[in-house]
């Protein structure tokens, strides 16, 4: 089955909380990417989930901001 664009988009949408917990520890998404050496504009695409870090970039970032790299997820199913 192929996802239509507008499916896709539904699927990627709040699929993490790096831009939550950014603002929670007062950090800012230019300094989210200047530590991983990426540019503002993928750092942004990744807060707004608007794209997805791979897994090697998920865990920097979980390391940059101390936390478990799970927290960083929206869990997919409800307990």
């Amino acid at each position: 089955m192929i996802l239509k664009e507008m499916d896709v988009r539904h699927v990627l949408y709040k699929m993490n909380t790096i831009k939550q917990i950014l603002k929670e520890q007062g950090r800012t998404q230019t300094w989210l990417a200047k530590k991983l050496d990426k540019s503002y504009v993928m750092v942004t695409n990744y807060c707004n989930n608007k794209a997805q870090p791979s897994i090697e970039t998920l865990y920097q970032i979980a390391e940059l901001l101390n936390v478990d790299v799970r927290i960083l997820l929206k869990p997919n199913k409800n307990k």
